[in-house]
């Protein structure tokens, strides 16, 4: 799991172009910039949504788990708490 710094979207925001590409996938935030040129279905797709949350369209696009595999060497950090789409379920206890 990624432990670093947490970070808002307004913060993930600045990050929208080719010299500096963030994006969000399930409340992570991953600094893509060096796997632009990398990336199998091109450039434009990654910049389409730098600096946005990209979870549902990377999700719909059926990448393997060697893509969730791969991410996890580019994750930077979370998104902050009042930001995240993701949130965990909270538990409730019957009484």
């Amino acid at each position: 799991m990624c432990s670093v710094p947490q970070y808002s979207m307004a913060d993930v925001s600045e990050h929208c172009d080719g010299t500096s590409c963030w994006i969000v996938v399930s409340d992570k935030i991953y600094d893509v910039t060096e796997f632009l040129s990398k990336h199998p279905g091109g450039i434009e797709i990654i910049l389409e949504h730098a600096g946005h949350d990209a979870t549902i369209p990377f999700e719909s696009k059926g990448h393997s788990n060697m893509a969730y595999t791969l991410m996890e060497q580019y994750c930077v950090g979370h998104l902050i708490e009042k930001d995240r789409r993701f949130k965990p379920k909270e538990t409730t206890t019957k009484m």
